[in-house]
C-alpha cells in the first residue's frame, strides 16, 4: 500500500537506530520540502536494529519526539518509520494473472500485485516494499506500467523486501505507548539509497551501502528498479569493541579513538604516530599505540563487514549494471579512507553518498549518518512514487489491536 500524499500537511518521521534516534517533522508544500522540527537522541534499547529494551527504546524516543515537536510548535499523531529490523531480505519470482477484458485495466494490476504479495509475506513475513522489475504481456515485454494495452495475459517479475513480523511490532508497540500511530513503514536501506544516489544512477545500476552503528545494509539499482536488499548485524559498534578489547580500554574510550584517530588507508607514518589512551581497570593509569596498530583493527573489521554484506546479497546483486558502482552511506562511511579502502575491497568505484540538503536541518546534522530520515522524509512527500512503502489498512479500534489484526491478515 503506497503513502499516503502529506500534500502541504505536516508530517514525522522517525528513524531509530543502534546508536541514534532520529525524528523530523516536515511540511510539504508547493514551495518544496521543509523541516519544520529536528530531534536527535542517543539510542537506547536497540541493539543491531532491534528493539531489546521497550522502556528504555520508549525513552529515547519519546526525547527525540518531543525534540521535534517543540521545535516545529506542532503535536504529532502519527509517523512514517524507516525499519531495519526484522532480518530483511529480498525475494524474486513470477506472478501471473489473466486479463479479464479486452485490455489490461488498473484492477488486472492490482490482482496481480495482491496474489505477489500474498506469496511474498508466506512463512509468517511481512512485506515492506514491492515492484515489478519485468512485465510481459502474452509472453512479449512491454512497460512496467501496461495499463490500457491489449493483451490476454500479464506476467511479472516481481521484487519483494519482506521482513519477521515479530520485531517490527515490537517497534509499532513502542510508538503505541508514545500514544503515536504508524502513517507508513520504509526499508531503512531502500531509503538510504534512494536519498542518496539520483535518478540516472538507479537507472544505470548503483548499490548503496549503509554501515551504521549495529547494522550494515545493502540496497542494489538495475534499470531504476531496486533488485536486491540484504542486511547483516554488524556495523560500527564492532569496529569500537574491536579497539576496546585489543587495546583493554573502556567502550567509551575506545570509541573517541575510532573517532579521533580512525583511518583506514595505512601511510608509513602511522608506524610513529602514537595517541595515549586510559587502560581499563587502572586508575589513571595512560597507555598507549600507534596508528598502525588502530588502523590495522579498523581495516580487519571494515572488510569482514563490507565481504559478509556481499555474501549476503542475493542474486539481484548481480544483475545488469547494479554491482558497477558503489555509494556509500551510514556513519561509519565518514571514517578517513573509507571509500577508498571499500573501492580496494570490492574491485569497483566507490564514492560517499550526498545527504539531500533539506532546508530547516541543522547543517552538522547533514552527513551520510542522516541518509535514512532523509530518505523517509522524500518518500513521505511523494518524491519517489515508484518505490512505494507500506502502512497498515484498518483505522478502527485502538491501534495495539489494529497492529495485531494487521499482522494476523498479513500472516
Amino acid at each position: 500500500m503506497n503513502f499516503a500524499e502529506p500534500a502541504s500537511q505536516t508530517f514525522g518521521i522517525l528513524d531509530a537506530g543502534s546508536s541514534k534516534v532520529v525524528c523530523l517533522i516536515a511540511e510539504q508544500s508547493v514551495a518544496g520540502l521543509r523541516v519544520l522540527g529536528f530531534g536527535h537522541q542517543r539510542s537506547q534499547g536497540v541493539k543491531a536494529g532491534v528493539i531489546v529494551d521497550l522502556e528504555q527504546a520508549e525513552q529515547a524516543i519519546r526525547a527525540a519526539i518531543a525534540q521535534a515537536e517543540k521545535a516545529a510548535g506542532v503535536t504529532l499523531a502519527s509517523l512514517y518509520v524507516a525499519v531495519a529490523c526484522g532480518r530483511l531480505r529480498s525475494n524474486t519470482f513470477t506472478a501471473s494473472t489473466e486479463i479479464l477484458a479486452a485490455s489490461v485495466s488498473n484492477h488486472d494490476i492490482a490482482r496481480l500485485m495482491s496474489g505477489a504479495r500474498a506469496y511474498a509475506e508466506r512463512d509468517s513475513r511481512m512485506a515492506l516494499h514491492m515492484n515489478r522489475i519485468t512485465v510481459e504481456l502474452d509472453g512479449v515485454p512491454n512497460s512496467l506500467d501496461p495499463a490500457g494495452m491489449a493483451a490476454n495475459a500479464m506476467r511479472a517479475e516481481v521484487h519483494a523486501v519482506t521482513a519477521d513480523g515479530a520485531p517490527i511490532q515490537n517497534l509499532m508497540l513502542v510508538l503505541e505507548r508514545c500514544h503515536l500511530a504508524v502513517a507508513g513503514l520504509y526499508a531503512s536501506p531502500l531509503a538510504s539509497a534512494l536519498s542518496a544516489t539520483s535518478i540516472d544512477e538507479r537507472h544505470s545500476g548503483v548499490t548503496v551501502i549503509d554501515i551504521g552503528a549495529g547494522t550494515a545494509k545493502l540496497a542494489a539499482f538495475s534499470a531504476g528498479q531496486l533488485v536486491d536488499v540484504a542486511v547483516i548485524p554488524q556495523g560500527g559498534h564492532q569496529m569500537t569493541a574491536d579497539i576496546a578489547q585489543s587495546l583493554h580500554t573502556p567502550l567509551n574510550e575506545a570509541e573517541r579513538i575510532k573517532v579521533i584517530y580512525g583511518n583506514v588507508i595505512s601511510a608509513q607514518s602511522d608506524q610513529h604516530e602514537v595517541f595515549s589512551y586510559p587502560e581499563t581497570g587502572s586508575e589513571g593509569r595512560m597507555q598507549q599505540a600507534t596508528r598502525a596498530h588502530l588502523g590495522d583493527l579498523l581495516r580487519r573489521r571494515s572488510a569482514d563487514i563490507l565481504v559478509s554484506l556481499m555474501n549476503r546479497a542475493g542474486p539481484g546483486f548481480g544483475r545488469n549494471g547494479a554491482a558497477s558502482s558503489i555509494v556509500l552511506t551510514g556513519g561509519a562511511s565518514q571514517m578517513a579512507g573509507f571509500a577508498e579502502f571499500a573501492s580496494s575491497v570490492l574491485q569497483c568505484p566507490v564514492r560517499v553518498g550526498l545527504v539531500p540538503q533539506l532546508v530547516g536541518v541543522p547543517k552538522p546534522a547533514l552527513s551520510p549518518a542522516l541518509a535514512t530520515a532523509a530518505g523517509v522524509a522524500m518518500a513521505a512527500a511523494g518524491a519517489f512514487r515508484d518505490h512505494a512503502g507500506v502502512k497498515p489498512s484498518s483505522n478502527e479500534g485502538t491501534y495495539v489491536r489494529r497492529v495485531g489484526e494487521w499482522l494476523k491478515s498479513s500472516f
